[in-house]
């Protein structure tokens, strides 16, 4: 018997699912990591939580490639996403260790390209991730990361802000390629 052979498979609307329930706890820790940073800044444990939740999201999407997407899966994951990046943006940016104004940009985008997708797949559509949105999220994880360790934060800000400055400009690219992406939808 194959491993293949032996993965349970889900349909399209399952709900319980081991990736959601990944997803989920991603979900959870959240403000967990937004506590931990707030209250102990120059601690490393913020770093490694990170580190395993930015893993966690490979996890969740490589398990739900091989047991079957679901579309709770699809509104989840990517939900858990923003919910991470922006909760841990807002704690940095409140420990002055990333500038706010790529914050709101990319934060615009993230809102403005969730709505119309959700509108895209209301229509019986769907917009998937191109590579900018990716390079976008590896962008933000890498920002966040460097953040997040003290001595980066205090000697490198520079280097943290010029990275969230190209972070935007690829988030802005991204999102304007989901708009033209649609149009050949609607052809």
């Amino acid at each position: 018997m194959s491993t293949s052979e032996n993965l349970t498979t889900y349909g399209p609307s399952a709900l319980a699912t081991p990736a959601n329930a990944i997803t989920l706890v991603r979900i959870g820790l959240a403000p967990v990591l937004v506590m931990i940073l707030i209250s102990a800044p120059d601690s490393l444990i913020p770093v490694w939580m990170w580190i395993g939740l930015a893993f966690s999201d490979g996890a969740d999407g490589y398990i739900a490639r091989r047991q079957g997407v679901t579309r709770s899966g699809a509104f989840l994951d990517p939900l858990a996403d923003k919910l991470l990046v922006f909760s841990a943006f807002a704690a940095l940016w409140f420990l002055h260790r990333v500038a706010g104004t790529p914050i709101l940009i990319m934060g615009a985008r993230e809102i403005a390209v969730s709505v119309y997708r959700t509108q895209v797949l209301a229509s019986g559509h769907s917009l998937p991730a191109r590579l900018p949105g990716k390079l976008k999220m590896v962008l933000q994880i890498l920002v966040i990361g460097m953040a997040l360790i003290p001595a980066v934060a205090t000697h490198d800000a520079a280097l943290i802000n010029v990275t969230a400055w190209v972070a935007t400009g690829v988030a802005v690219v991204s999102g304007i390629q989901y708009f033209v992406d649609s149009r050949s939808i609607k052809a």
